[in-house]
This record gives C-alpha cells, structure tokens and sequence, in this order.
C-alpha cells in the first residue's frame, strides 16, 4: 500500500555571539565545566534578563535571507517544563500565542531529483539554550549524571519548516540549505559535531487524500546523513505499523545512529502542555524598520545568486557555480584569484583539485592554507604555467612547495631553476638522442603504433626532470619521425 512521507524540520542554531543572550556570561564552545555562568543564567532568584541586541540582528538577518516578514512588535513567552538542565525550571523562548516571533513565512529552494522544490518556512524564533547533562562520560561515575551549565542562556535561533518536505534525501537537502545560508551570512559555524546546529524532524505518514497522520518528532541526529537515515527509516517503520493493523501514537523518538533505529523516549508534549506565558521581567521588543534596512543592506551576496552571476558572467557551469561558492570562503577565495588570474576555468580546477590536495597531505586547515597560498599567489603560478614558464606537472610540484613554505611560486621556480625549456636547440638535441636511444619503439611507431608519441615525449622530460616545454617536444617528434 501506498503512502506519502510529510516531514518538518526544526533547526536549532547556535548563534555566533561573544556572550549569552540575557547575561554577559561567555558563549564559546569549551571551557571547563560550569565556569562560563553566572547567577542570571543559573536562575538564582532576585535576577533580570537582558536581551543581547547582536543574538536579535542575527536571527534579523537569516529572516531577510530567507523573505521572512520581520515582526515590528515581538515579545517573549517562559516555556515551563522541569528537567536537570534548566536550571529556572522555564525556558525563555517565544510561540505564537504567548510570544511574537521575530520572524514568520519565509521560504528555501532545494535541488532535489524531482527537480527544485520549495520549501516553507513558518516562523524563526530567538530563545534560550538549555544546559548539558553528562551520562557516562570517561572520568565521571558510571553510576552518577552531571550537569553542565556552560551552554545555558546561549542564543538559539530555531526555525521551523512546514511540512512541505516529503523524502528523506529533500529533509538532508533543506538541513544543507539551511546550513550554507547561516554560514554565507556569518551567523553559526554550522558545526553540528559541537551542536551549533542541530535538528529534529516531525515525520508522519498518510495516504492519498487522507489529513496529516499522527505526528513522531525525532531527536539526536547530529549530520546530514544521520537525518536521511533516521527519516527513511521512520518511515518504514510508520509503514509497517499501519499495514499491520495497529495504530501510531503521537510520541518523541531518540536515533540511534549505531543501531540504525529510533526508539520511543517519551510521548509527545503539546503547546498547552508547556503552560506558556509571556514573560513579565522582559519588554516587548520594538524592531524599527531602518534598522531592518540597514541590517539587509549589509546582507551578503546569497550562494544562489551568486552561482548565477558567476555562471553568466565566468564561463563556468551551473555545477561548477554551485561547487566553487559552496562555502563563502571558497568562493571569495576564487573570485580574489580570478582578478589576478582571468581562466577562471583553470582556477577552478586548480581549486577543486590541487588545493585540497596540498591541504590533505600539508595538514592544513583552511585558514593556515589560505595563509602559505593567497588567491594572489595561486594567480602567479597559473599565470607561470598559462606563459609556459614552467610545466603543469611542474606547476603542481611548485604548489606543494608554496604550501609548506609560504614561498611564492615565482620564488621557488628561480631558486631551483624550474623554468620550463623552451630554447630550440637543446629541445632539438634531447629528441635526436632519444630517438637514437629507443630505435624498436621508433620501427613501431612508423608501423602505425603512433600511441608511442607519448613514450617518447615521456623520455625527453624525463631527461630535464620535467623542465621541457612538452608542447614543444611533442611538435618536434612528430616531425623527426615523419622524416625518418
């Protein structure tokens, strides 16, 4: 029996502030265990909340990036619930009902094999994050929890989807998405190692026709894949329990990514369950519009966009576009490099393949690569190659000098006497002997077997370690051995 997936997501965001969104306290990742509090966000009494102006610029900017409709009035709700890791007993947040959110609508489009889809967004709140709860942890008592307040109060932007998703692969393309814009606009690491970015999705299943079934939220998922296996498999699960017969229960379920299924942690809360009200130690918030003005002027050119002009404007195709500006600090990188260096095709090889390379076998992050090869430098030594001062193959041992040594590339080239020979001559006195040195190979060749041109370029650039103007050599074989 057929039946279709309806899935949202609820995308929690750590939000990239120096100190937490009501206290001054540090909102760095790290530290050693509840040194980063203090008694406004431990939630002694006596104590008042201060809002962060940075943590509501942030969630302002991803509403623009996305065409949310910033609220002019927003106001904070206390979501009440009792657990270890909130120390007030109550979570600021806002909700529809109690509190405004900053932003509500607002939409992404996502490449999927059906082709573009877009997804909705319902509303982008601002609220507070819980603390940690430590089980098991090496260097605690097995038999012990511990509690961690380091992460209470950080600002968490959440945005939450209508249920417009329906596979598991559209769920890992939006989360992507999503990822990609937070990062382009400088307001989360993306990090979901660390939990900067987390998400739960809402999964239920339904026939043709039939209104949403009963709704399963699922937790701990902590990469792309991670969500796309645990969607795909909640699916097949909600499947099977129907066609037996039985009915789903609306509940909250944890992921095991090691076993591959989710398992049942509690059912699942409703709205009123929470008891939301506004908070009485918290103004409204009044966003005025030239402060939304001149937060979108200083929005950056999104990933789409700019894959689009660099498409129409470069050259380069629609899949190397969305490749080379996959990150905002690749696509600087390229277009700093193309000014230098206008092959923007060959920057763009050099980038998706030798780059990465020198990185992977320097061990180096992006920053210290950036640092030993600036766009600039790059630029030289394609401009090197594209003169024929010095070969590609060359060029790519030259590369992984620059990333040891921070050296340029035309430096490296003239303190090893690298330049490419091109001098006639002495090309024409290396094909000669190598001619003479190899005369089988040469009977073969003028017996048709013409795919040895490439034994014998090979010869001769063996012979100048690499330095010949393989061009040049190719030409001249070939008329050697025509007139042979």
């Amino acid at each position: 029996m057929s039946y279709e997936a309806v899935i949202g997501l609820e995308v929690h965001v750590q939000l990239l502030t120096n100190s937490k969104i009501f206290c001054g306290c540090s909102a760095a990742f790290g530290g050693a265990p509840n040194t980063h509090v203090c008694p406004v966000c431990l939630g002694m009494p006596g104590v008042l909340p201060v809002l962060n102006r940075r943590a509501v610029e942030y969630t302002v900017r991803m509403a623009l990036a996305v065409d949310g409709q910033v609220a002019h009035i927003s106001r904070f709700a206390r979501k009440n619930y009792f657990y270890p890791d909130l120390p007030k007993g109550y979570q600021i947040s806002q909700y529809d009902r109690a509190g405004e959110p900053l932003s509500t609508g607002g939409s992404v489009t996502v490449e999927t094999d059906r082709g573009p889809r877009v997804i909705r967004l319902r509303r982008i709140h601002l609220e507070e994050e819980a603390g940690k709860s430590l089980h098991g942890e090496p260097g605690y008592d097995p038999y012990l929890s511990y509690i961690d307040y380091n992460r209470t109060g950080v600002p968490l932007m959440e945005i939450v989807t209508e249920p417009d998703i329906r596979t598991p692969q559209e769920a890992s393309a939006c989360l992507a998405h999503l990822r990609q814009m937070l990062q382009y606009i400088g307001v989360c690491d993306g990090n979901m190692e660390e939990g900067s970015l987390r998400c739960d999705a809402n999964v239920s299943i339904r026939k043709t026709g039939e209104p949403y079934g009963e709704l399963v939220e699922i937790k701990n998922m902590n990469s792309m894949r991670a969500l796309e296996r645990a969607v795909s498999y909640e699916i097949e699960r909600q499947t099977e329990t129907r066609e037996r017969g039985e009915t789903l229960i609306r509940e909250t379920r944890l992921w095991d990514d090691g076993a591959r299924r989710t398992f049942p942690m509690r059912g699942k809360e409703q709205a009123s369950d929470y008891r939301y009200f506004p908070d009485p130690d918290l103004v409204a918030v009044e966003i005025e519009n030239r402060w939304v003005e001149a937060i979108h002027a200083g929005l950056p050119e999104l990933p789409a966009a700019r894959a689009g002009r660099l498409e129409k404007t470069l050259g380069l195709s629609a899949d190397q576009s969305r490749t080379i500006t996959e990150t905002r600090t690749r696509a600087d990188y390229f277009e700093t490099c193309v000014t230098h260096h206008p092959d923007a095709r060959a920057v763009f090889n050099w980038m998706t393949s030798e780059l990465p390379r020198v990185q992977s076998e320097a061990r180096l992050d992006t920053d210290a690569l950036t640092a030993h090869i600036p766009p600039a430098h790059l630029a030289e030594l394609l401009d090197l190659v594209r003169e024929g001062s010095i070969s590609g193959k060359i060029g790519k041992d030259v590369l992984d000098q620059m990333g040891i040594t921070g050296k340029t590339a035309r430096q490296i080239v003239t303190e090893q006497g690298l330049t490419q020979i091109s001098d006639t001559d002495a090309l024409e006195t290396l094909v000669v002997r190598t001619l003479a040195d190899n005369p089988a190979e040469v009977e073969a060749y003028r017996a048709g077997k013409t795919k040895l041109l490439a034994f014998f370029v090979g010869q001769v650039m063996k012979a100048t370690q690499g330095k010949a103007n393989p061009a040049m050599v190719s030409e001249m074989l070939k008329k050697k051995l025509e007139t042979m």
